[in-house]
């Protein structure tokens, strides 16, 4: 009997102590903000930018942040954008959010999807080149430029954001879509964008008064050319080895002494690359002139920065201002 009466005491004891884990357990994820897997938490608004330019606009309307935004760069390893596929947690990110801002080019096919699962339907979508509308070119093949293989018609050229002047227009749509998704700061918004457009057109008037009386006004690339809104927008002629978002990366003999043609002819001080290029192309132009003595400088079309970057210091503004010292050595001032 003694026996039985233990052991209905041990059962008690043991079921006592599952259901006072279980209770535990439940007020712990009561306390978890991300416990129910959604964009609640903490009632933050969660912004995604899949570019760095995207991200360090936002930033900058932001200012000190009063509603305590989360702001994610998704392209922030230097994974270049035309290479980029999603993972599944840059798919949830996207999901969730309150502000998506995203190119729209032919790179970006995959965000249909993205936008089909997302679970916020509410969410606030940018797309930049649906807002410059009109403005967008199409990828040109100049004289002595390699072909894509395979291409039937140019792509639109989706380096919107290497333009001063696109960068006020796409900065005033970030802020809007900042005050929609929220409105009790949209002055914060509204005041910090007016502040940060000063600093764009500021620095569009340098770049204007570089080239205004420039002795070079062609820069060459032995690269891809990412760079037409910025040379359109301040006249300037190119010549490169690829569209700017070729896959390719063989230069062909031809193109090679077409290129090298062209830096004797215009006496050109440099040949020019993008980040991230080995400038094998570069040197073999540079080979191949009759002086062989032309600097190789880069401009940084802002594809392959990284989170690192981003702690270091760099920014929309700064990576601009550089390439506005490298515009001037390329021009011959």
């Amino acid at each position: 009997m003694m026996h039985d009466k233990t052991k209905r005491l041990i059962t008690v004891c043991l079921m006592a102590f599952a259901m006072m884990f279980m209770l535990a357990a439940c007020g712990q994820g009561n306390d978890d903000p991300g416990a129910d897997g959604g964009s609640a938490g903490d009632g933050n608004i969660k912004i995604v930018a899949t570019i760095f330019p995207e991200y360090d606009w936002a930033k900058n309307i932001l200012g000190d942040n009063p509603a305590g935004a989360e702001l994610t760069m998704l392209l922030d390893s230097g994974v270049d954008l035309h290479s980029f596929q999603p993972s599944a947690e840059d798919m949830m990110k996207i999901s969730e959010c309150d502000l998506f801002i995203y190119v729209g080019g032919e790179s970006d096919a995959w965000v249909e999807d993205a936008l089909a699962k997302a679970v916020n339907k509410d969410m606030i979508v940018i797309n930049l080149m649906e807002v410059l509308g009109e403005s967008v070119r199409k990828e040109e093949i100049k004289e002595g430029m390699e072909a894509e293989r395979g291409e039937e018609e140019p792509e639109n050229d989706e380096h919107v954001w290497l333009s001063l002047k696109n960068a006020q227009t796409l900065c005033e749509a970030v802020a809007d879509g900042l005050a929609a998704a929220d409105p009790e700061n949209a002055g914060v918004y509204k005041k910090n964008l007016e502040e940060y457009r000063k600093q764009l057109a500021a620095l569009d008037g340098e770049y204007s008064s570089a080239v205004s009386d420039a002795p070079v006004r062609t820069l060459l690339f032995g690269d891809r050319f990412p760079f037409r809104y910025m040379t359109d927008d301040y006249g300037l002629d190119y010549y490169a080895a690829f569209a700017g978002c070729s896959a390719e990366t063989e230069a062909s003999f031809e193109t090679i002494r077409f290129l090298a043609g062209k830096v004797d002819e215009l006496g050109l001080p440099c040949v020019l690359t993008i980040d991230g290029s080995d400038q094998k192309i570069a040197k073999t132009i540079v080979q191949s002139t009759k002086s062989k003595d032309q600097k190789i400088l880069t401009l940084d079309s802002m594809q392959s920065v990284t989170d690192d970057d981003i702690k270091a210091g760099a920014s929309y503004l700064s990576i601009m201002e550089d390439n506005l010292k490298t515009l001037k050595a390329a021009a011959g001032k």
